[in-house]
């Protein structure tokens, strides 16, 4: 009878200590894994880096503004009339007072030609009128006549000519001629635009600057002019200041003169203006890469050696000593050399107060000292206290149109 429960009992036991068993081992299994995360080091981040220093400042007004030609016009004609000659091409230079384009004047000339016969009779009849009044047998009024006669002949040969002169069109300045936008045999209507003349060799730019910076700008001040961010190859001088504030923008506008030798700049363009003032000493300036923007402020990472990275330098002598053979010494040098590892950096969050900007700079007024060692790149990757290590083979501070030094 009792052997009949032994086996349940043995089966039972079993059971309870393999389900205990189980249990045991998931428990143990968490803990080691838990463990092995806790205190698995993580790899250290490559990053790049710029070692703070005082520096020159040099702040700048920034503005987009509009280029156009100092002399530039739409030239068009007076009167109407049917194209006669086109004397130009295309982006000809043309000089002062060079003819554009030739109206019909066939009619005009012809008339020129019967108005100053008739001014030629006109002229002889007043010659006979004033030698017999002299005589005394000619009437002061014929004298009169014959003189208004004379002069309104004169008057309409002049408007002959002015009006056979409007159907010539002249260049009022040396420039550069556009396309031309007229055909020949076209009938023109007064005030039809032929051709566009644009004086190239020196440029304007209209800008316009916020009314907290008009008592920054000065008449004959310097600006630097690019089409785009890689450079600034044109300078120019402020030449006009509106007196207006806009009251709607706030905005001044601001004219400049720059010079344009090789015409690359074209009027129409869009470009970027900036407005140099006086150079600052003792600034702290950092890329603008460097600086992060969070809910809570602005700040940036500083690399700083781990705080258990330092060690007594007298730690090692024991070690030392206790090679007593000069010969056994030297292997062991050898391989502390050998051994030697760079010491393990960390960076910190740091809390800071941007100023200004000027390109890709911007100041730092608050939470930089001398000799930081700041990331410029890399810090997507990075939390505080995270490791890294220094790779300054690609560094956006390490650029001349940065304005920084290569550190």
């Amino acid at each position: 009878m009792i052997k009949r429960y032994i086996l349940p009992v043995i089966i039972l036991i079993l059971v309870v200590v393999l389900a205990g068993g189980l249990v045991w081992f998931n428990f143990f299994r968490d803990g080691m894994i838990k463990q092995f995360f806790a205190t698995m080091q993580q790899p250290a981040q490559s990053v790049s880096t710029y070692t703070v220093e005082p520096a020159v400042w040099t702040p700048n007004i920034e503005a987009i503004g509009a280029v156009s030609a100092i002399q530039g016009v739409e030239l068009a004609v007076e009167v109407a009339g049917i194209v006669k000659d086109i004397p130009f091409t295309a982006n000809d230079i043309v000089e002062k007072g060079a003819p554009l384009l030739q109206l019909d004047d066939a009619i005009e000339k012809a008339d020129i030609v019967a108005a100053k016969a008739q001014d030629v009779l006109n002229d002889q009849t007043l010659a006979r009128a004033r030698t017999l009044n002299t005589r005394g047998v000619g009437a002061e009024s014929n004298v009169d006549t014959a003189q208004a006669a004379s002069l309104a002949k004169k008057a309409e040969i002049a408007k002959l000519e002015a009006v056979m002169e409007q159907k010539l069109l002249k260049a009022p300045f040396k420039g550069t001629v556009g396309i031309p936008r007229i055909e020949l045999g076209q009938y023109l209507s007064p005030g039809t635009v032929v051709v566009s003349l644009q004086d190239l060799s020196t440029m304007r730019v209209d800008f316009t600057v916020n009314e907290q910076n008009l008592n920054l700008i000065k008449m004959g001040q310097l600006i630097k002019l690019s089409l785009s961010d890689a450079d600034q190859p044109y300078e120019g001088q402020i030449t006009a200041i509106e007196p207006r504030i806009d009251p709607s923008t706030r905005l001044v506008s601001v004219r400049a003169k720059v010079d344009n030798p090789e015409g690359k700049l074209r009027p129409g363009q869009f470009a970027q203006v900036r407005v140099e003032l006086p150079k600052e000493e003792g600034v702290f300036t950092l890329p603008q890469t460097a600086l992060v923007s969070s809910l809570y402020g602005d700040y940036i990472y500083v690399v700083r050696p781990a705080p258990d990275a330092a060690k007594p330098a007298d730690a090692a002598k024991p070690a030392a000593d206790a090679a007593k053979p000069a010969d056994a010494a030297k292997p062991a040098a050898a391989g502390a050399t050998a051994e030697k590892k760079e010491p393990k950096l960390v960076v910190a969050q740091v809390f800071v107060k941007p100023g200004r900007r000027s390109g890709l700079l911007v100041e730092i007024t608050k939470g930089l000292k001398q000799g930081d060692i700041v990331v410029t790149a890399g810090q997507n990757r990075l939390n505080a206290g995270s490791v890294v290590t220094i790779a300054n083979d690609v560094n956006p501070a390490n650029t001349t149109d940065s304005g920084l030094p290569k550190k």
